[in-house]
């Protein structure tokens, strides 16, 4: 019998490349119900229609994990909870930084709070490799959303909380697969930051995987980090040509405001508290939290 079976389980950000593929996975191990929480009411109505088989076990929730009270009522009765809610653009937190806070950082404060007021089992926050020494206003939020969830350990009674981290979910929205593929679909040019930037990348179907993994493996502060395949974003850019068939023109416009050339998945401290499993994951493990 699954964790998830006969469960209530919140997905924020359930409209999302990763949240809905986490409530796609859900739907297959038998819960209760899957309350898909998110601004998009578009997003929603999209997803509805391709779920729509499954309408019995799906509640749509308009909401933003900026408001405390909405989330509470959102939570009530709930058991699991997935907090993909964010923002996670690097440009538009730079240029955003308050509102940035405001989701990643707040945001993550109301979720626990309101776990913790409904009596949730379990919350499983979805991070990135950008928490690890940040060099970008993403990356701080996102780093403190982490420190948050892990240090909610030591006055929760009954709640666990804890991380998973991600490195570039390949074809999520706005990342970069998609948005090479676009421009060579347009002729090119495609641009590239600096041709010797590397990234950690995942599938999204890999991604959902994980996070229900994740859920189901982690104790109280702990951080799953997946295998993950460390890339040239060139050899990315080469692949994205062969499978189009077209050979365009790549320009090299220099790394933006809050970019690192190369990202990491441990941070200081971490790979001494840190335990490879042969299933294909890391668990940084909590404090004693």
């Amino acid at each position: 019998m699954s964790v998830y079976d006969g469960a209530t389980i919140l997905v924020t950000g359930g409209t999302g490349s990763i949240g809905s593929e986490i409530v796609r996975r859900l739907l297959k191990h038998n819960p209760k119900a899957v309350r898909i929480f998110s601004r998009d009411e578009t997003a929603q109505h999209e997803l509805a229609h391709e779920l729509v088989s499954k309408q019995d076990r799906i509640r749509f929730l308009i909401g933003d994990v900026r408001d405390r009270q909405r989330l509470r009522r959102a939570m009530h009765g709930v058991d699991l909870v997935f907090h993909a809610a964010a923002l996670k653009h690097v440009p538009a937190c730079e240029y955003n930084a308050f509102e940035a806070v405001e989701t990643n950082v707040r945001g993550t404060q109301n979720i626990i709070n309101a776990a913790l007021d409904a009596g949730v089992k379990k919350v499983l926050l979805i991070s990135t490799d950008k928490a690890v020494n940040p060099v970008s206003v993403m990356g701080a939020t996102k780093l403190l959303a982490e420190k948050l969830i892990t240090s909610a350990n030591r006055w929760a009674s009954t709640t666990q909380f804890a991380c998973v981290r991600f490195g570039n979910v390949t074809g999520s929205r706005g990342s970069l697969v998609p948005t090479v593929k676009r421009q060579i679909a347009r002729g090119g040019p495609v641009t590239v930051t600096d041709p010797c930037m590397t990234r950690y990348c995942i599938s999204i179907e890999c991604a959902g995987k994980a996070c229900l993994e994740a859920m189901r493996v982690t104790g109280a502060g702990d951080i799953y980090v997946p295998d993950m395949l460390c890339l040239n974003i060139m050899d990315i850019i080469d692949d994205a040509m062969v499978a189009s068939g077209k050979d365009v023109p790549v320009v090299t416009t220099g790394i933006r405001p809050g970019e690192k050339l190369h990202e990491e998945l441990f941070g200081p401290g971490e790979e001494g508290r840190s335990e490879h499993f042969d299933a294909g994951y890391t668990l940084v493990h909590g404090k004693g939290e």
